[in-house]
């Protein structure tokens, strides 16, 4: 199953893995007291685990948090690694990471 965005969607990536035991009071505590978002504002937060083999989507939906989780059963989730706290991804970067398609792939920015 694919998760389809409109294009528009501000996706942001949290860079320092996150216990994934973490819920909806956790998540939005680490996005407003780490990263200094606004857990409101209808973006998409996205955390990983330690391993890579995890990632958690949160976001407001109107009336309440909402996440969606994906575990791989082989291979890890590629994120670029940079030195903020947080960086933004398209809705159609975060669809290839989903999918599994390292983002950082040298004969992928090549052939962009």
């Amino acid at each position: 199953m694919m998760l389809t965005l409109p294009a528009n969607t501000r996706i942001n990536i949290a860079t320092a893995p996150v216990d994934m035991r973490k819920s909806f009071d956790g998540l939005a505590a680490i996005i407003s007291e780490s990263l200094k978002q606004d857990v409101y504002s209808g973006q998409l937060f996205v955390f990983s685990n330690r391993r890579g083999d995890k990632i958690k989507i949160f976001y407001w939906d109107r009336n309440g948090y909402c996440y969606w989780y994906k575990r791989l059963e082989r291979g890890i989730f590629r994120l670029p690694k940079v030195k903020s706290t947080c960086y933004s991804l398209s809705a159609a970067e975060l669809s290839l990471l989903l999918e599994g398609i390292d983002l950082m792939d040298k004969q992928r920015l090549r052939a962009l």
